[in-house]
C-alpha cells in the first residue's frame, strides 16, 4: 500500500487543525505564532503540532513566505473483526480490506469485536481515532 501523497502549501495558509509534515512526521497543528517582520528579514512562524501516529509534540520555526509539505490524510471507517492483546484486526467499510492496528490506550477497555471505528491513514500508517458505532 503506497500512501505517500504529499503536496506543498504556503505556510500562510496553515491553520489550527491542519495537517503538516515536520521532520517527515505527519502532525496536526495545535498552535501558530507569527512574529512581526524585523529589519533583518521577513516574519517568522512558530508552529506547534502533535504527531498523528506517535505521542509527541513537534515545533517548526520558518519564514512565513515559505512552503510546507502537507500529507494526504484519509479518514476512513472500519469494523473491529477481532482483538488479540494490544492489536486489533479491522475491516475497511468501503474496500473490505483487512488490516491490523494497535489499540489506543484510551480505547483498551471499551473496544470490542463488532465496533465501528474511525481511522486516520497517511504515509502507509493507520491509527484508530475513535469508536463511532457497534454492536
Amino acid at each position: 500500500m503506497s500512501d505517500d501523497n504529499i503536496s506543498h502549501r504556503p505556510l500562510k495558509e496553515i491553520r489550527n487543525g491542519s495537517f503538516i509534515l515536520i521532520d517527515g512526521v505527519p502532525c496536526k497543528v495545535v498552535d501558530i505564532e507569527i512574529s512581526a517582520p524585523g529589519k533583518h528579514g521577513s516574519a517568522k512562524m512558530r508552529i506547534t503540532a502533535m504527531s498523528v501516529f506517535e505521542n509527541g509534540k513537534k515545533t517548526l520555526l520558518a519564514p512565513s513566505h515559505g512552503d510546507i509539505d502537507v500529507p494526504e490524510i484519509k479518514k476512513r471507517r472500519a469494523q473491529v473483526v477481532s482483538i488479540t492483546g494490544t492489536n486489533v484486526q479491522l475491516m475497511d467499510m468501503d474496500t473490505y480490506d483487512i488490516f491490523d492496528a494497535a489499540i489506543p490506550e484510551d480505547l483498551k477497555n471499551t473496544l470490542k469485536p463488532g465496533n465501528e471505528v474511525e481511522t486516520l491513514e497517511a504515509m502507509g500508517k493507520r491509527i484508530i481515532t475513535r469508536i463511532v458505532g457497534g454492536t
